[in-house]
């Protein structure tokens, strides 16, 4: 089974997290919910998240994806942990997926990963992103990298993560069974 880390922090985007972790466990992938500062968080809207461990006891080399929902202040906790950093780095050198939704990818643009690459986030973050190609499109893929707009495009992102994780029937199957019918 292919597993996945999902970041989370105080003030993350509550329904960018719950959509890709549900998404993602629907889909038969192991999503570790990695807690950055400890294994309980409060998101942005005070919903208290239970973490499946603490983001420095993940094991990186038996992961085959990072996924980074946003939300603030969560979204600069994530860019400021040392932890985060250096998974993106390892996970992107190894080839293996980087993904992050609404003012997550400017963590990926602050690690340089978006360099050259076509990429998307938060309109209101699109200023901070200097260095990626960017679009206004609601998930855009490049290569190993996925990034999408806000808490209104977390479906359309979990399920362009399952389609590169584990293929477009999987992703077709879960949209089906949860009734998503996109715009």
């Amino acid at each position: 089974m292919k597993q996945v880390v999902v970041p989370v922090s105080d003030g993350v985007e509550e329904i960018e997290a719950v959509v890709v972790i549900d998404i993602l466990r629907r889909a038969g992938l192991e999503v570790v919910v990695a807690g950055v500062g400890g294994t309980t968080v409060t998101g942005s809207h005070a919903i208290t998240l239970r973490c499946d461990a603490r983001i420095e006891d993940c094991d990186f080399d038996a992961a085959h994806a990072i996924v980074l929902p946003g939300g603030m202040p969560g979204t600069l906790r994530l860019r400021e942990s040392p932890d985060v950093r250096r998974a993106l780095a390892a996970l992107f050198a190894a080839g293996k997926l980087v993904a992050a939704v609404c003012a997550a990818p400017t963590v990926l643009e602050s690690c340089g990963i978006l360099e050259g690459r076509r990429a998307t986030s938060h309109p209101a973050h699109a200023g901070e992103m200097k260095r990626c190609r960017y679009e206004e499109t609601a998930v855009v893929e490049d290569a190993n990298v996925i990034t999408s707009r806000g808490a209104g495009t977390s479906i359309e992102f979990a399920a362009a993560v399952v389609r590169y994780l584990v293929g477009g029937d999987v992703a077709r199957d879960v949209l089906e069974r949860i009734q998503y019918r996109g715009n």
